[in-house]
């Protein structure tokens, strides 16, 4: 049973990039185009993962074998964001889930107690800003999976993903990131014998997943940034206007892919020279607003309420 576990559609909202999220939007994949794409090259299930929003199933709940999730942008104990994928969720798991994406610590308790599947996507990426050291000892504690390939990022990103996966005993998953319709399918997550979405994700935590497909590059991007453009452009006609400002484009992502780079050379650098280590809830400093019955199961021992592949260290 194949997956391409990090899709994107028109409902992931506006782009991140300064002035542009005024106008363009994160993605114009049509959800029900991107369920068609993906059977054609062979996900027996499907799911997308719009950023913070489960918009798109109003058009593919339809679909037998669809399944509901949320890319979230979680804030870090440390300040930092991450992209947290979260999968085969319900309607009032999104809720909560965005009540607590400001707190990894309420979101890991909340996600941990209802049993979801969750991953740390494009770990050695630099799009959801800086990092801190201390954010992968986190990963290393409490997330059961990261996403060890993904379509967008350079092969050694990907490569150190993986390394790290494995070095602290994480599920590793794949999926194509892709904002654009031709990527979409090109990297996928497979768990032979798999029959179901439940057997999908019980086999992930069996160490049964597999990835495959392509790794990110800098033609990709820039073509995919192109193909953005053009639907754009037929979104808004009037910034036809502002069209010929397109020709810096192959620019600006140079300048992009080349940060990314630097970036995961930067923490993989940090990591082969770090002792492995991992991070624990105490040693946050305690704020008032932890201190509530929802943040800790009372009488519970806190690696017990975590759950065997949370409470313990790989």
């Amino acid at each position: 049973m194949r997956c391409d576990l990090h899709v994107h559609s028109v409902a992931s909202g506006m782009g991140s990039t300064p002035v542009l999220n005024r106008i363009c939007r994160e993605s114009y994949n049509d959800a029900a185009e991107v369920h068609k794409r993906l059977k054609k090259l062979g996900m027996a299930i499907v799911t997308i993962t719009d950023h913070d929003s489960i918009d798109a199933a109003e058009v593919l709940r339809k679909y037998p074998d669809f399944f509901l999730s949320e890319e979230v942008t979680v804030r870090m104990p440390t300040g930092t964001e991450v992209h947290v994928g979260v999968y085969d969720i319900r309607e009032r798991d999104h809720v909560e889930i965005q009540r607590r994406r400001n707190d990894f610590i309420s979101l890991v308790m909340y996600l941990t107690e209802r049993k979801l599947f969750f991953s740390v996507n494009h770990v050695f990426s630099g799009l959801t800003g800086r990092r801190d050291e201390h954010d992968f000892d986190w990963f290393a504690s409490y997330v059961p999976a990261l996403e060890a390939r993904n379509g967008q990022m350079c092969a050694k990103a990907n490569s150190d993903a993986a390394n790290f996966a494995a070095r602290f005993g994480k599920v590793a998953i794949a999926g194509s990131d892709s904002h654009a319709i031709a990527g979409v399918g090109l990297t996928h997550t497979e768990v032979p014998g798999a029959r179901t979405v439940d057997e999908f994700f019980a086999g992930l935590m069996q160490g049964r997943g597999r990835i495959h497909g392509a790794h990110g590059g800098y033609a990709k991007l820039t073509a995919d940034v192109f193909s953005i453009i053009n639907s754009l452009l037929h979104e808004k006609p009037w910034t036809l206007a502002i069209s010929p400002l397109a020709v810096l484009v192959p620019f600006f992502t140079a300048g992009h892919w080349l940060n990314e780079i630097r970036f995961c050379r930067k923490w993989s650098a940090i990591l082969d020279n770090s002792e492995k280590r991992t991070q624990r809830l105490w040693d946050v400093p305690p704020r008032a607003d932890n201190f509530i019955p929802e943040h800790f199961p009372f009488g519970v021992p806190l690696a017990s309420s975590l759950g065997p592949s949370l409470g313990t260290s790989a």
